[in-house]
């Protein structure tokens, strides 16, 4: 019988006008076979009943009810064609010979390593020969001696069977004893026989060994017969010859020992474990392991249990490695090396080797943690550098700027703040360059430093003016390309910008705000036509290296750094969560650090090295290869800097301007001032008509002055050409007379 019953969602007790719900019972039906005792019908004890469904579709119950699509698509199954079953077998296939032998560079390698290492194995016990192993040889041989005799006459006298004699006494078993008497008397009799003819034959040996061998034939079978007996005296736990080299801890990786890690890390459990979408494997020196965390996890909890997946694997952190994967949140990547791959070196640079370097391509810059080639560029993009002092950031900055120097048609501008002498060398081929922030011998390497600054965004003002006006076939798009940046007579080689220790400069009390906002724009506006920045500092923070000026590098190096905040202030915000922590790396990863922005992917990167004498000798060979090719400028060859950033320009064309002038052509102006002042402007006479506006256009950008286009009628016919105003030329030295009052 159907029960109906009231339901008034508001709580209003008056409301009860409407029937809402009805229940209906389900049929029951017994599970065992009645019992007298069984309680009245509808009192139902666990496990004694069960709900009874209808079977038939066209009961009252279900009336209405219709069976709902599947939920999970069906799976398709292609079968593979032969073309892709042949490349699956194909990529199956392992390699008759191996990489190392194959390739020339990885046999010149292995040999390498043999002859180092077996070298050292051969030095180090030569070493310990005569003061270490002859003592011990000698101390351990009279108890090899009273071992080996004792061993000869348990074997002689068969002691080996004794026990079982023994127990056949015990048991009371004669047969057995007889027997095994019998066999003991036998064997006695034999071995005895043995033991006296080996006497007799070794005695004479011996004795003619001594009287008639040469000497040396005597030290070499007494050394062998003590050797013997040393090694047969010496005790278990000390052995006689020490190990030459560290055996490092080397496991085989299972499933067992990663879930147990991940139990450790807290991020999984006993009902909620990990999957393995593949097989556990060897990759490199180490293991890679690619693992599902249970759902909701994700990699950056992978990435903050980084200390205790490695604890949990019984590994350093610094041989874990996590990598994230693009096709789902909660995979991820996981390579375990042998050993410390960071703190092993990356060996010599490649540049020692070079002979040039094309720098619009990627060029060698070091390793990854699995030894993989790590190709850098500099194209299009400015980069940062950043360490705690003494961790390679220096020598790391500048083995860009060594393959920047190995391609004669890329200029060099280089300036150190710290005036280390890891810079010195580069003034065999930079255009501009000087150290420290101290004046010395009248010449002030801080405004040097500023006048360069100046130079650079006048060309790369006047660049982005002239690519425009370059034809779409010699400048597709607009945009510099090898070609361009290689002939001599457009003047746009690609630029490398370098300043170590930025932040002394910054901070400069008289020009460190111009010198900020100048390196600020270069940094955002100059890659895009072939000027690039690299600043290196041992202080990011905002007040040695301010975010803004941060913030214009594309691409971040990280060396190591003191907590994983400073580590994001180099490498950009959230970067920690992406598993990036150049905290983590420890002193002895020297030339080690983390980089970012440079391509698709961020990850480690082991610099190669080239010291203070490599790169010297790099440095020649790029100056030579410069004069070769016609290309050393500037400081290289003792050019002074281009008169266009001295202070005094817009005095010396306000000075030429006749009265009543508004509007004069520039290269009229530019013979005036070579009349005025021949020493600095006299070079500037001498260049073609448009060159020589040209010159003065560069030298009066940095002052906000424009130049136009200028109408002259000139023989009753109209004559175009560029030229400045008046006006403008006044109201930039009104500007700078205001910014000089206020400084």
């Amino acid at each position: 019988m159907t029960e109906t019953t009231t339901f008034t969602p508001s709580g209003d007790p008056e409301d009860t006008e409407q029937p809402t719900a009805a229940i209906v019972p389900f049929p029951l039906k017994k599970t065992t076979d009645p019992d007298p005792t069984a309680p009245s019908e509808g009192v139902v004890k666990p496990g004694e009943w069960e709900a009874e469904l209808p079977d038939d579709a066209d009961s009252p119950e279900i009336e209405g009810l219709t069976e709902g699509a599947p939920v999970d698509p069906p799976r398709e199954v292609y079968p593979p064609s032969v073309a892709e079953w042949m490349e699956a077998r194909d990529k199956a296939r392992l390699p008759v010979l191996p990489d190392w032998v194959k390739l020339p560079d990885q046999r010149t390698a292995v040999r390498k390593w043999a002859i180092r290492h077996y070298s050292a194995v051969v030095g180090y016990h030569a070493l310990r020969l005569p003061c270490i192993y002859t003592p011990k040889i000698l101390f351990y041989s009279p108890r090899g001696a009273w071992r080996w005799s004792a061993a000869v006459g348990r074997w002689v006298f068969d002691a080996e069977g004794r026990s079982l004699r023994v127990a056949a006494v015990a048991a009371g078993d004669a047969g057995e004893y007889m027997m095994l008497s019998r066999q003991r008397n036998d064997r006695v009799r034999l071995r005895g026989i043995v033991a006296v003819i080996v006497g007799l034959i070794g005695l004479p040996a011996a004795l003619v060994l001594y009287v008639m061998a040469p000497s040396w034939v005597l030290l070499l079978a007494v050394a062998t017969l003590t050797t013997t007996l040393g090694a047969a005296g010496a005790p278990v736990d000390r052995p006689l010859i020490d190990r030459a080299k560290v055996t490092f801890r080397k496991r085989r990786l299972s499933s067992d020992i990663v879930i147990r890690a991940h139990e450790a890390s807290k991020l999984t459990n006993k009902d909620q474990s990990i999957a393995f979408p593949r097989p556990i494997g060897r990759d490199g020196d180490g293991w890679r392991v690619v693992v599902d965390l249970p759902y909701g996890k994700t990699f950056e909890d992978a990435v903050n249990a980084h200390a205790r997946l490695a604890s949990g694997m019984d590994i350093a952190p610094t041989q874990l490695f996590l990598d994230k994967d693009e096709t789902s949140g909660r995979r991820v990547s996981y390579w375990i090396a042998d050993r410390d791959p960071l703190a092993v070196p990356s060996g010599k640079s490649p540049l020692l080797g070079a002979t040039r370097v094309d720098f619009w391509k990627p060029f060698p810059w070091g390793v990854d943690e699995r030894g993989n080639p790590v190709m850098a560029t500099m194209l299009w993009l400015s980069l940062l550098v950043g360490a705690v002092p003494r961790q390679g950031k220096t020598f790391s900055a500048r083995t860009i700027a060594l393959a920047a120097a190995l391609d004669p048609y890329v200029r060099l501008y280089v300036f150190d703040g710290k005036a280390s002498p890891d810079w010195r060398k580069f003034t065999k081929v930079a255009h501009r360059i000087a150290f420290g922030i101290v004046p010395k011998n009248g010449f002030d390497p801080v405004v040097h430093l500023l006048t360069s600054l100046r130079e650079l965004k006048a060309d790369v003002e006047d660049r982005y003016h002239r690519l425009s006006e370059l034809p779409l076939h010699v400048c597709p798009e607009g945009k510099l390309t090898p070609e361009i940046s290689r002939d001599k007579k457009l003047n746009m080689p690609l630029t490398l910008f370098v300043v170590d220790e930025v932040q002394e400069y910054l901070q400069h009390p008289e020009h460190g705000k111009e010198i900020l906002s100048l390196l600020v724009y270069l940094a955002r506006v100059a890659p895009a036509v072939g000027v690039s920045v690299m600043t290196a500092t041992q202080k990011p923070d905002d007040k040695a290296c301010p975010s803004e000026l941060r913030d214009q590098h594309q691409a971040r190096f990280a060396l190591r750094v003191g907590a994983y905040q400073v580590s994001d202030t180099i490498l950009g915000a959230g970067s920690y969560s992406e598993g990036l922590d150049a905290s983590k790396l420890l002193k002895s990863h020297k030339g080690v650090g983390i980089l970012k922005g440079m391509s698709d992917d961020a990850g480690i990167v082991r610099t190669y090295l080239a010291n203070g004498r490599d790169a010297e000798s790099i440095l020649t060979r790029a100056a030579a290869l410069r004069e070769a090719e016609g290309t050393l400028s500037g400081d290289a060859i003792g050019e002074a800097a281009a008169p266009e950033v001295s202070a005094t320009i817009l005095d010396d064309v306000a000075a030429v301007l006749g009265k009543g002038e508004a509007k004069v052509w520039s290269e009229t102006i530019v013979d005036r001032l070579a009349d005025l002042r021949p020493a600095i402007y006299g070079a500037w006479a001498e260049l073609k008509p448009k060159p020589k506006a040209e010159a003065l256009t560069a030298a009066l950008k940095p002052f906000g002055v424009a130049t136009d286009q200028i109408s002259r009628r000139i023989d009753g016919r109209q004559v175009n050409k560029r030229g400045i105003k008046r006006d403008d030329i006044a109201t930039a030295i009104t500007e700078r007379n205001k910014k000089r009052d206020a400084g």
